[in-house]
């Protein structure tokens, strides 16, 4: 992810609060999985076809697109302006048409995110047994300085142990460390330590910072949903409106993943963790509707406004670790 000068992400293209119901008050529970925000689906949408082209997108193609989602005309035209105010959309008048595309920042963000999104449940289960810890005082009278520091931390894959004290599996990077340092200055401490066993009447396991079984009831909820399309992906049945609202939706929802579970130890997981069989769930999904989507929604551009679709463009998930070269 693109970070300014001052440590953190220009723009955050989705918001946290859509995974997480409460984020000031460290809920460990996630939102029940039951399909994304019209925000959140624009943003899935646009970033599916534009991201390494940055192409113009004619706004009645993104709120017939939308509407073939389910999301009303008038949801998608509000969806679409709050994303130009937040700064995830720049928009474009060509005569009586209007357009939008990913901004720069976005862009960046979104990239960086289909990296994390490639590479989850990939990599070999490797852990050091060491965990890293964030300690903060913040008074509720800063409550967006709070608020900002735990959306950030959730981001980056940690969860709430206690209320002011939050750990992850993982080392920070180079980018973490400045996010944080950015949102928590003057105020924050960070080390790594192994947890100490106490006894189960005596002590909290680092690892129950995660509710394990919601956590498993939304592998199972995404499995249950995707995995009996597949053979109606792989016999190319599933075209236009259809492959273009699934693509969209799978990605809306695995997403997500990579936030609730952060690549959590495999030795702390229960007996048939499902992280890898939804990874390969989605991939086949994913990438199996690759082609008929770009097809459909360059039709859909293309039909909304002449001159635009040339940069409307499909990628698999292995090519979302080289979407790079942002214009």
């Amino acid at each position: 992810m693109a970070v300014p000068a001052g440590g953190v992400p220009a723009v955050d293209p989705f918001d946290i609060e859509e995974i997480f119901p409460d984020v000031d008050t460290g809920s460990v529970l996630p939102r029940r999985q039951a399909g994304g925000s019209p925000q959140g689906l624009a943003v899935t949408l646009v970033a599916d076809y534009t991201l390494s082209t940055l192409a113009w997108l004619p706004s009645a193609a993104i709120v017939a697109l939308l509407g073939e989602s389910g999301v009303s005309s008038a949801g998608a035209r509000t969806a679409v302006s709050r994303l130009a105010r937040r700064g995830v959309l720049e928009g474009s008048r060509h005569g009586r048409h209007s357009s939008y595309r990913l901004t720069p920042a976005a862009a960046a963000g979104l990239s960086a995110g289909g990296a994390r999104i490639a590479a989850f449940a990939a990599p070999a289960d490797s852990w050091d047994g060491f965990w890293t810890l964030v300690a903060f005082s913040l008074p509720k009278e800063e409550g967006t300085r709070r608020r900002a520091l735990r959306g950030r931390l959730r981001w980056l894959g940690y969860a709430p142990l206690y209320d002011g004290l939050w750990v992850s599996p993982h080392a920070p990077g180079p980018t973490a460390q400045s996010q944080l340092a950015a949102v928590g200055t003057g105020a924050m401490t960070v080390f790594r330590a192994r947890h100490v066993e106490l006894g189960a009447t005596a002590g909290r396991d680092p690892i129950a910072a995660w509710d394990l079984d919601a956590v498993a009831r939304q592998y199972d909820a995404f499995l249950a949903r995707w995995q009996p399309l597949l053979p109606r992906i792989r016999s190319g049945v599933i075209v236009g409106a259809e492959a273009v609202r699934a693509r969209t939706e799978v990605m809306d929802t695995y997403r997500r993943f990579p936030v609730l579970d952060p690549l959590l130890p495999t030795r702390l997981l229960p007996p048939g963790w499902l992280r890898a069989g939804a990874r390969e769930t989605f991939t086949a999904v994913y990438d199996g509707l690759a082609e008929p989507a770009e097809q459909h929604v360059r039709a859909v551009v293309a039909g909304s406004a002449d001159g635009f679709g040339d940069g409307v463009r499909a990628h698999t998930v292995a090519q979302l670790n080289a979407v790079s070269g942002i214009a």
